[in-house]
């Protein structure tokens, strides 16, 4: 996968999280708020003709959301009406979000397209004829 299409923000908060993870949920003296995701996952796919971001983002509407690219960042965002509903415990919540990604100049950005179906928001983001026709494999002879 391309190294350009990568998360523009830390990963040193996500990674703090998800190892104390386990021994939040063994002391858990609040009502199971103890750990809440604020971001949907994204996966990257990068296939011939295409990269593929899929975020999984359920109870929101496509109205929620916003997609902007600027110069080689995309940025997906989304805000929503919080919900009267008090769940009895608690591990997501999207009501607003900003995730941003670095593009690679191999994506044509007039062409990016996106669709949200079931709670999973999908974009499309076409490769260049030169980066499509690339063979992305060589073999390294060793000396």
């Amino acid at each position: 996968m391309s190294k350009e299409l990568t998360k523009a923000t830390s990963i040193l908060p996500s990674a703090f999280d998800d190892y104390f993870k386990p021994w939040k949920d063994l002391f858990d003296f609040n009502g199971g708020k103890t750990y809440t995701a604020t971001v949907p996952a994204v996966n990257i796919t990068e296939e011939k003709d295409q990269f593929k971001l899929t975020v999984a983002a359920p109870g929101m509407d496509k109205d929620d959301f916003r997609i902007d690219i600027d110069n080689d960042v995309l940025t997906i965002s989304a805000e929503t009406e919080e919900t009267e509903e008090t769940p009895t415990r608690q591990e997501y919540n999207y009501s607003s979000f900003s995730r941003s990604f670095r593009l690679p100049v191999s994506v044509v950005k007039d062409k990016v397209e996106a669709k949200y179906k079931d709670g999973i928001l999908k974009l499309y983001l076409p490769k260049t004829e030169e980066a499509r026709k690339a063979n992305g494999t060589k073999h390294v002879v060793i000396q």
